[in-house]
């Protein structure tokens, strides 16, 4: 007969000689889906390729997007160990990513200045075909929203499709480029206004260019 010893989630995607007989603390008290997804083995996940990111961002079922199992587990270490040394995650990012001066304050209209917005790389991406690039715009402005719908008003998207396509676009073949901007139950920064967008794809010089030389932080987390 086969073992009947379960597993606890803790040890899921860990080496033997790294666990730990109790659930270490920044595993505590998991919402059901980020439970389920670090009880996962990483050889169940399945690596989401650009066709099925497009489909995604066009029907709205952000909630589809998922890290990679191990990689959910580094990035709850990282905002456990973060916000133990900033205070909080939204204060980490404000100060050390951004490098922005609170209360935060746009010189101009949408997108009229520079300084007004950063592109820096999603620290912690979901788990996507490698070829993905995920970045953030983090914006000084406000990305006005529907008070009634919480979708964003019409002006905001016009202003947002403006600049995505005058950046982005204008770098990359048709339809190698997505934008979204999470519901305010997905987000996990509340602080800063920001939102997403996805290239296929791209040259790496111009991703350079456009985040100023970023490394995502889970390039740095050990």
């Amino acid at each position: 007969m086969g073992s009947l010893d379960v597993v606890p989630f803790w040890h899921v995607n860990v080496p033997e000689r790294d666990r730990s007989p109790d659930c270490p603390e920044f595993l505590r008290g998991l919402n059901p889906k980020d439970l389920m997804g670090v009880s996962t083995p990483d050889s169940a996940y399945e690596i989401l390729p650009w066709a099925d990111v497009t489909r995604i961002v066009t029907t709205n079922r952000l909630e589809r997007f998922q890290r990679v199992p191990s990689q959910l587990r580094r990035y709850k270490e990282f905002t456990y160990r973060t916000a133990q040394r900033h205070g909080t995650i939204a204060d980490f990012v404000l100060n050390e990513r951004l490098r922005w001066t609170a209360p935060v304050r746009p010189r101009g209209r949408p997108f009229e200045f520079a300084d007004d917005y950063k592109v820096l790389y999603n620290d912690w991406p979901y788990g996507l075909d490698s070829r993905i690039i995920h970045l953030v715009v983090w914006t000084k402005f406000e990305l006005v929203a529907n008070n009634t719908t919480g979708d964003l008003t019409d002006t905001a998207r016009a202003e947002i499709e403006g600049y995505v396509t005058k950046t982005f676009r204008s770098k990359m073949p048709e339809g190698h480029v997505m934008w979204f901007k999470n519901w305010a139950a997905l987000k996990s920064i509340h602080a800063v206004e920001h939102f997403h967008v996805m290239l296929f794809d791209p040259d790496p010089d111009f991703i350079r260019q456009v985040t100023n030389g970023d490394i995502p932080q889970c390039n740095k987390f050990v």
